[in-house]
């Protein structure tokens, strides 16, 4: 929000996820100010430190809430059936009544109290768990600290040694005798893979471990198109808010647009449509304001310049005054650079590209040939691509293309035919090494879920160090063409069985607390199935996929044994809709891991029409963690569903 100078202490704005606008608030003074950001950033602290199990419950009892219609905290049999249906779960009658009877030792023929708790506690029952915590509890029924740490090295293939067990135990314990004992409840055990080191995404890769002294162009930078608009480039609305979610996003690449506007104040949108306009200054203090709240690493600024010279002079005098010491203004160090520098740099925060004689080190220049740019292009010059350009090179000159963008900056950008704001392909740019490939931030896509995977790790920090093969002079790397030269070491990649304890075929297990998709028909019920997609080099795309599970595994009175020759075990294994299970084998044989991304879709299943998304995950595969892994769901805009999840057993062997 930007307004007069005299009551910008009392104002404060909400930003939201998604695409809902920002909330701009001015309170009556300073101080009632401060107070309403201290609690709101209290509340968001709050809500970010909730793990998967207190999420799972914050999400059950809110559900609970709405199915109680009077709102006397007590649960009929008829509000019993109704929340059943909020959580996504369909049940014969003869079901609910008996799981009703079950817990209503009152014979009230109301559950309230404990016996809500009772009910909630076999909803939740996790058999799968069950299964895994009693093989490797051998020790009265629990787990010591031997029995986890033998869990840890076998299933999960960590190289980690007893106080490591001693520390999850002390850490995810509820249990105060357990604990004392160093051992470990199912319930603590379930608490430890609901936590980060029970996820898929490694902890390790969390924040920045990647080395950043690298020359800039050595790394993949997350580049965003037309970063002013909310929605289609025709029409669609311009605004600050648009660079404020691309830079919390981590986004290190932004795109300004700037024309001739009126009173002699250039403006941002694009040209010749119906998209509304924003100042040039105000955007400029967004930039300001939110470029290094994600991540502390640089931003380009990418100025598309239609202005005439006397608004480029105010351009440069809002870019000079505005951003003051963050802006880059001359080479860094004593002498004449020959080569990028490092996103790391001196504490000093930095912001590169300007107008002019203030552009250091992008200067745009057009591309003829990889021969030319190798005999005239200074390291400094930066050419930019137009995708279906970008994409003829990678396919077809995809060496010349790497060893271009091991000395020079390249960057990619949509083509004006997509007019709905739609996202080409990143994955053949990345394999050809080119840097800035930029995506249009706004559009929900799958091609965004795969630049949010490629920049998930190092921080979110926007910069993700290229692979070695894309960055040495001597490489003759080909994606399209393997056999020409490979530096990589082949991997299998296994999705395997909660119950197949050795390294076999992969596979799905199930799935926790999945989203109704259509509100509008309290009785619909999704019937989900998995699909797992590799993206990466063209040997490597692979999609694989589990067959539906019909109205989201139906409750019923109906109890399926199931015998698991693996273990030699019989279990009772509940289809609920909290754990759909599909225990479907998946393997994919993976040539090039580096640069492989892995992507599971759940889609409610629809013989009529297409498929709707419930939810998605994407993740490097370097960045996967081997074992009983949870992997958490987004919804279609890239924005978790706190409750919702799937259970897998991963392995990533070398071929």
């Amino acid at each position: 929000m930007y307004t007069k100078s005299s009551v910008e202490d009392r104002c404060f704005s909400i930003i939201f996820k998604g695409r809902r606008k920002n909330l701009d608030l001015i309170a009556s003074s300073k101080d009632e100010a401060e107070r309403w950001v201290s609690c709101l950033q209290k509340v968001i602290l709050l809500l970010n430190d909730l793990d998967r199990q207190k999420n799972s419950e914050h999400w059950i009892y809110e559900c609970m809430r709405k199915a109680d219609t009077n709102g006397d905290n007590k649960m009929t049999l008829k509000e019993l059936k109704q929340f059943l249906r909020h959580i996504n779960i369909e049940v014969d009658d003869g079901y609910a009544e008996m799981l009703f009877k079950k817990c209503d030792t009152s014979n009230s023929a109301t559950l309230e109290g404990s016996e809500i708790e009772e009910f909630y506690k076999l909803l939740t029952q996790r058999e799968e768990i069950s299964v895994i915590f009693g093989k490797y509890a051998k020790t009265s029924g629990e787990m010591s600290a031997s029995d986890l740490l033998n869990f840890l090295q076998y299933e999960q293939r960590e190289t980690v040694a007893l106080d490591h067990a001693h520390k999850l135990i002390e850490r995810y314990e509820m249990d105060p005798t357990a604990k004392q004992n160093k051992q470990m409840s199912k319930d603590g055990f379930l608490m430890y893979l609901n936590h980060e080191e029970g996820s898929i995404f490694n902890p390790a890769h969390k924040g920045v471990f990647q080395d950043m002294q690298q020359p800039l162009n050595h790394y993949f930078i997350s580049s965003s198109h037309n970063t002013y608009l909310m929605e289609d480039q025709l029409k669609g609305p311009s605004s600050t808010e648009a660079y404020i979610k691309a830079l919390m996003k981590g986004c290190r690449c932004v795109e300004l647009d700037c024309w001739d506007g009126a009173n002699g104040e250039p403006v941002i949108y694009h040209g010749h449509t119906l998209t509304s306009k924003v100042l040039f200054k105000d955007v400029i203090k967004a930039i300001k304001e939110y470029s290094f709240k994600t991540s502390p690493y640089p931003v380009i600024l990418s100025l598309e310049n239609h202005c005439t010279i006397p608004q480029q002079k105010v351009m440069a005098r809002h870019l000079t005054s505005i951003l003051g010491s963050a802006l880059l203004t001359r080479p860094l160090g004593k002498q004449m650079p020959t080569n990028f520098p490092g996103p790391e740099k001196s504490k000093k925060i930095k912001l590169a590209k300007e107008l002019s004689d203030l552009v250091i080190y992008c200067k745009s220049v057009h591309f003829s040939s990889f021969e030319h740019s190798r005999e005239n292009q200074a390291f400094y010059e930066m050419a930019s691509f137009k995708e279906s350009k970008a994409t003829n090179l990678a396919e077809n000159s995809a060496t010349g293309f790497i060893h271009h963008n091991m000395e020079k900056l390249s960057r990619i950008y949509p083509a004006g035919s997509r007019t709905d704001s739609s996202n080409y392909n990143p994955v053949p740019l990345w394999n050809a090494g080119c840097q800035i490939v930029a995506l249009n931030f706004q559009t929900p896509c799958k091609e965004m879920d795969l630049n949010q995977a490629r920049f998930l790790p190092n921080g979110k920090s926007g910069y993700i160090l290229k692979p070695e093969f894309l960055r040495d002079p001597s490489s003759n790397f080909n994606p399209n063409n393997l056999s020409a030269g490979n530096p990589c070491q082949k991997k299998n990649l296994h999705i395997m069985s909660s119950i197949m304890f050795q390294a076999t075929p992969a596979q799905i297990i199930s799935a926790q607390q999945l989203p109704k998709i259509n509100k509008d028909k309290p009785k619909s019920i999704v019937d989900p199935q998995v699909r797992v997609e590799v993206y990466g080099v063209p040997e490597d795309n692979a999609t694989k996929q589990t067959h539906h599970i019909e109205n989201n595994g139906k409750l019923s009175h109906k109890i399926a044994f199931k015998q698991f020759v693996y273990v030699q075990l019989t279990q009772e294994i509940f289809s609920t809709g909290f754990n759909p299970s599909w225990n479907i084998n998946f393997q994919f044989t993976i040539r090039v891991p580096e640069l492989a991304l892995v992507r599971f879709v759940v889609e409610d299943y629809d013989a009529a029409s297409k498929n709707d998304l419930i939810g998605l995950y994407t993740v490097p595969l370097s960045s996967i963690q081997n074992g009983y892994r949870h992997v958490p769901l987004l919804n279609k805009r890239g924005n978790l569903i706190p409750s919702a999840g799937l259970f897998v057993h991963i392995m990533v062997l070398d071929a």
